[in-house]
C-alpha cells in the first residue's frame, strides 16, 4: 500500500499505533528529522518495533538479526541522532524511532538535525517523546516481550477516534 503524499514535510507530525502488547494499544506522535533521513512512502499494517540492545545504539548491537527488515526504537544520547539511524540502517532496518531520554518528557519535541559529519542516512528517523518510548519499553519488559507489534504510518483525520486511542498520560 502506497502512501498518496510523496512524504512527509519539516515539523509535520506522524502517527503510529501499537497492535501488540494490548496495554499499550495506543497511537503515538512522533516528528520526522528535520535535515536527514528518508521518508515514509510505505505504510506497514504490520511490523515490529524492536528496541534496540544496547538502547542508545551508538555501535554494534546485541539484537541487530532482529531489528532486519524492522523498525527500531532507539533511546536518545550517547552520539548523534544521525549516528544512531546510519547504526539502524546498516543493520537493515527500515526506520528508526529515537526516544527522548529523559523519561518524564511528555510535551516537548526535540528537532533532530544532522550533525556535522556530512553523512547521509536514508531510512526514516523520526523522534518520539520519553514518556512515550518509556512507557512502550516498561509494557515490552513487563511481558517479557522482544518487541511490540506496530501500524506505521496511521491516518488520524478522524480526530474524535484518534483522541480516544491517545495514551492516557498524554498532555491535552
Amino acid at each position: 500500500c502506497v502512501l498518496s503524499s510523496p512524504g512527509l514535510r519539516i515539523h509535520e507530525y506522524l502517527y503510529f499505533q501499537v497492535l501488540s502488547p494490548g496495554d499499550i494499544r495506543y497511537i503515538f506522535t512522533a516528528t520526522p528529522a528535520k535535515d536527514f533521513g528518508g521518508v515514509f512512502n510505505t505504510r506497514y499494517d504490520q511490523i515490529h518495533l524492536v528496541p534496540a540492545d544496547p538502547p542508545e545504539a551508538c555501535g554494534e548491537l546485541n539484537n541487530g538479526v532482529f531489528i532486519q527488515d524492522q523498525i527500531a526504537l532507539v533511546e536518545r544520547g550517547g552520539c548523534s541522532f544521525l549516528s544512531k539511524t546510519r547504526v539502524i540502517q546498516e543493520h537493515g532496518g527500515r526506520a528508526v524511532i529515537i526516544a527522548d531520554n529523559a523519561y518524564d518528557n511528555d510535551s516537548f519535541y526535540i528537532e533532530m538535525i544532522q550533525d556535522s559529519s556530512r553523512r547521509t542516512a536514508d531510512i526514516p528517523a523520526l523522534f518520539l517523546l520519553g514518556r512515550d518510548g518509556y512507557m512502550i519499553r516498561r509494557s515490552l519488559e513487563q511481558h517479557g516481550l522482544p518487541w511490540a507489534v506496530i501500524s506505521i504510518p496511521v491516518n488520524v483525520t478522524s480526530i474524535p477516534t484518534y483522541e480516544m486511542m491517545q495514551p492516557p498520560w498524554t498532555f491535552w
